[in-house]
């Protein structure tokens, strides 16, 4: 019975393999192999992790990342009585043995996972379906969270906003599409999928624009690492800025002049707000005259460091900001701490009718708020900077294309669309 192959090219023993490959935790692939062995992880259900997993993986590069599962998965299995097989204990006993703990923990953190989004039946007919229904992007990144701040790490908006590219490839082909803080290269190797005409990733670290680049040339793509004033119209290649949001110019900004806009979790800290909505609204605006204006009124609004104040006396009641026109309202009872539910948010410039003019460049921004202040400050900002904010999650949801990643909770994420208010 142990010798009888499993499948991988079909769920649930794609799933699993798929997590593996993108380095999903330990405990999520046990539940995966559960579910392969109908409770239990059976002798077929490791024989397929050894044939296709373990084997098949860099255990140079990924040396700490497999000890720790195949610990985890010999626990597993003995605690239940099973028949362990040979050659798992073995590589974990050689794991154990010629590796050290010091050399573990200290050596390269840099790891390639494998991002495997998987198309169902009802993607067959988008013209960002593979023929072979799975399209599988390399990323070097790192498996210490606190490098997330040097762009290594794969963050969950940028999953999403990935997703609703694939999902949505209509909007994105032939267009020319301007990422701010792109962290890995993961929404910009999907923009290159659905053939955006155009594609500028930025970011303000040197260290995750290198890393970037070598993910694009990982995924065959060409590049070019460059500073804003030094573009070069070429509309095949995938270019690289470094563009720290506080130092960004109008006249290096307009030089792109993108149709769409996109950001993953960029809503994270007050500071760097005033800065990112002053790009957001150079970007959106077309018009030189008006960008000019914009910089101009920026001066003393954007840039001051005044934030509204949300007020409040007691921490179990509503809170409401008042910005000029903008109320927004948070009933706290319903506050969810690991994402903010559309109806809970409510402004008064937040409806459909403002924003959909499609006379100008539209962001899509995916996020998780976390803190519902800063997000009442970034909607207060844009307010005054003259931009729309629309939450937009239910009407674009994308597809899920991601089924086997148990520690992505697409639930926790919402996607924005900001735009330029139209002015009569």
């Amino acid at each position: 019975m142990a010798n009888a192959e499993l499948n991988p090219s079909f769920p649930p023993y794609l799933h699993l393999v798929c997590a593996f490959l993108a380095m999903e935790p330990s405990h999520h692939l046990i539940s995966l192999a559960r579910v392969c062995g109908g409770g239990l992880v059976t002798e077929r259900v490791q024989k397929l992790i050894w044939d296709h997993c373990v084997n098949k993986a860099d255990g140079q590069s990924c040396a700490r990342y497999l000890k720790n599962f195949l610990k985890k998965l010999i626990i597993e299995i003995e605690s239940n009585n099973g028949v362990l097989m040979d050659e798992l204990y073995e590589q974990y006993a050689e794991y154990m043995t010629s590796l050290k703990e010091y050399d573990l923990a200290n050596g390269n953190a840099k790891v390639y996972k494998y991002i495997s989004f998987l198309f169902q039946d009802g993607c067959l007919d988008l013209p960002s379906c593979p023929t072979s229904r799975k399209l599988i992007i390399p990323l070097q990144c790192s498996l210490n969270m606190l490098e997330g701040d040097t762009g290594c790490s794969i963050w969950p908006s940028s999953l999403f906003l990935s997703e609703f590219i694939l999902s949505f490839p209509e909007i994105f082909s032939n267009k020319s599409c301007f990422e701010v803080g792109s962290g890995v290269g993961l929404v910009g190797i999907c923009l290159a999928n659905v053939r955006a005409s155009k594609i500028v990733l930025s970011d303000g670290d040197l260290t995750t624009l290198s890393n970037m680049k070598q993910n694009l040339e990982l995924n065959k793509l060409s590049t070019d690492i460059h500073v804003p004033n030094r573009t070069a119209e070429d509309s095949k290649m995938v270019k690289c800025i470094s563009m720290a949001w506080e130092s960004a110019t109008e006249s290096e900004l307009q030089e792109f002049m993108p149709d769409i806009v996109l950001g993953a979790d960029v809503i994270y800290d007050p500071l760097c707000l005033p800065h990112l909505v002053q790009v957001l609204a150079i970007l959106l605006n077309p018009r030189k005259s008006r960008c000019q204006k914009q910089k101009d009124s920026c001066q003393g609004t954007l840039c001051d460091g005044k934030f509204p104040v949300v007020t409040g006396s007691n921490s179990n009641e509503g809170k409401i900001v008042h910005t000029d026109d903008l109320d927004v309202f948070v009933d706290d009872a319903d506050y969810n701490p690991h994402g903010i539910n559309a109806r809970q948010v409510e402004a008064t410039d937040m409806d459909t009718s403002n924003a959909r003019s499609r006379e100008g460049p539209v962001a899509y921004i995916a996020s998780v708020i976390r803190n519902i202040d800063t997000f009442n400050c970034f909607l207060a900002l844009a307010n005054q900077a003259n931009l729309t904010i629309v939450d937009v999650t239910d009407e674009r949801r994308p597809f899920n294309l991601l089924p086997y990643m148990q520690s992505y909770d697409r639930s926790s994420i919402q996607l924005f669309s900001v735009s330029c208010k139209v002015t009569t």
